[in-house]
């Protein structure tokens, strides 16, 4: 069987309203970006670079020895900014691993699993990450977003919904900010337009969804700690103090 190639792209810009310059803040003597290229590296999976739509969040990147490319600050979503970085490449590849910028403790495992979960089936365009939710404050967090999927045969199963709504029963899924995509995946989603549930619900993975487009969902053990707002950032640095 050939090996499918496969490169890790980390889209990152400083305009964030509820958190602003995130991308260059320091944990523990590293800008949060570069913290999470080098857990990207560890997946040692393929190529690891960063999609820049600031030059500033380029020259930090880049004097860590990481690659980066500039992408244009005004792209509408993270999956546009990765899509025209890999654009600029004259390199092609068979699979790209969307790493959220702002979640310095992703385990390098779960980058690989979801890396791995693209290629269980011919029809499978899209793979992520999710988590069984034990902290019961989550539940109806409409931060936390959910994922839903039936792990009752393993730990990979196609996703039907993503909601910030708790629906159902339990367990619930905490959803993980990281998606593979076959290249064709890719680029079908970035051509269909944003449709109504992406629209109403603020989650672009709907698209996904509402097109047909059939995602892997793996269930892993770790859930790490996505940096929103500056609280998220203190009960890190608690964590670490631990």
């Amino acid at each position: 069987m050939k090996m499918k190639k496969n490169i890790i792209i980390i889209p990152s810009r400083l305009q964030a309203t509820r958190f602003p310059n995130k991308p260059l803040v320091d944990i523990n003597g590293l800008p949060m970006i570069v913290m999470v290229a080098k857990q990207a590296e560890k997946a040692n999976i393929g190529e690891v670079i960063v999609a820049c739509g600031d030059v500033e969040i380029f020259d930090v990147v880049k004097q860590h020895g990481i690659n980066a490319i500039m992408t244009d600050n005004d792209l509408p979503s993270g999956s546009d900014r990765i899509y025209q970085a890999l654009t600029k490449l004259e390199e092609k590849f068979d699979n790209i691993i969307n790493v959220q910028g702002d979640v310095p403790t992703i385990n390098p495992e779960t980058i690989k699993i979801v890396a791995n979960a693209l290629n269980q089936d011919d029809k499978v365009s899209v793979s992520t990450a999710c988590a069984k939710i034990t902290d019961k404050s989550e539940i109806n967090n409409p931060n936390v977003v959910k994922c839903y999927a039936d792990f009752s045969n393993g730990k990979i199963a196609q996703a039907t919904d993503f909601n910030r709504e708790a629906i159902g029963s339990e367990p619930f899924y905490h959803h993980i900010g990281i998606y593979g995509y076959k290249s064709h995946g890719l680029e079908q989603f970035i051509n269909l337009k944003p449709s109504k549930n992406e629209i109403k619900r603020k989650l672009e993975q709907m698209r996904l969804i509402d097109n047909g487009l059939i995602i892997n969902a793996c269930l892993v053990d770790e859930i790490p700690i996505g940096i929103d707002v500056e609280q998220d950032l203190e009960k890190l640095l608690d964590n670490f103090k631990k």
